[in-house]
């Protein structure tokens, strides 16, 4: 299945700059593992070492953030788009930096 996947800004270097890419997958774990087989380095910037969502990283299907559906085993269908969306979020001088 087909799926249109927004990239942010700061992942966009590692798609040659496209700010949009299509990825066949069956499910979000899927497309994850495809981008990167496609675009290396993608998933490290967006799961952590157990292969999860960072949970500064939200992940949008067609505008419902997959939290709230079944996370990195939602299914996706033909068509779909996912929108890859970065947190953003003041702090101290101390905060960690995203890895995006």
């Amino acid at each position: 299945m087909s799926i249109k996947v927004r990239i942010p800004t700061p992942l966009q270097k590692l798609t040659e700059n496209k700010v949009e890419v299509d990825v066949i997958a069956g499910t979000v774990a899927e497309l994850v593992e495809n981008l990167d087989k496609k675009y290396p380095g993608i998933k490290e910037r967006i799961c952590d070492e157990k292969g999860k969502i960072r949970r500064f990283v939200n992940i949008y299907l067609n505008e419902e953030d997959i939290r709230f559906l079944d996370k990195e085993d939602t299914v996706l269908k033909d068509n779909d788009e996912i929108s890859i969306v970065p947190a953003i979020a003041g702090g101290a001088l101390c905060t960690p930096r995203p890895l995006l």
